[in-house]
């Protein structure tokens, strides 16, 4: 009874963590509209001269490169688990195995997102930095969109 205990635990923490994680990525990337707050501040509030213009280009296509990668990992390690799961039918050593491979892709994506944030603010002036800080607060706070 304890071990079924702990495999619904187990279960539902992961689950959790791989919303939480979508939830991130969502909001920092995409409202009802297709441009996050975040990108509305950035291309139209922040009025970036042309230099700014290219360089946070750049960042973003270097970014979308590296983002597509990594969610090509998350899908490869959810159809592991979902393999796992089929074959062991209990939290087992390749269920276990396949949810470690899924939360280091997440990781590696959250790690990459902020990376690509700081990347970004260091490219902004210090008049601008304080909106840009605020649109990203309110990116990791606001509710998501459906």
């Amino acid at each position: 009874m304890v071990s079924l205990y702990r495999y619904c635990v187990v279960a539902v923490a992961t689950a959790l963590m791989t919303l939480a994680a979508l939830w991130i990525g969502q909001s920092l990337r995409a409202n009802m509209s297709g441009e996050s707050g975040l990108h509305v501040v950035l291309h139209h509030d922040l009025t970036l001269d042309a230099e700014q213009g290219r360089r946070i280009d750049k960042l973003e296509q270097d970014f979308s490169v590296h983002r597509r990668r990594i969610e090509t990992e998350m899908r490869a390690a959810n159809a592991d688990l979902a393999a796992a799961i089929t074959r062991e039918h209990a939290y087992g050593p390749d269920v276990e195995k396949a949810i470690d491979r899924s939360h280091m892709a997440m990781g590696e994506l959250q790690k990459a997102t902020l990376q690509h944030v700081f990347a970004m603010r260091r490219v902004l002036r210090s008049d601008q930095t304080g909106r840009f800080d605020k649109a990203v607060a309110k990116a990791l706070t606001s509710p998501p969109q459906d």
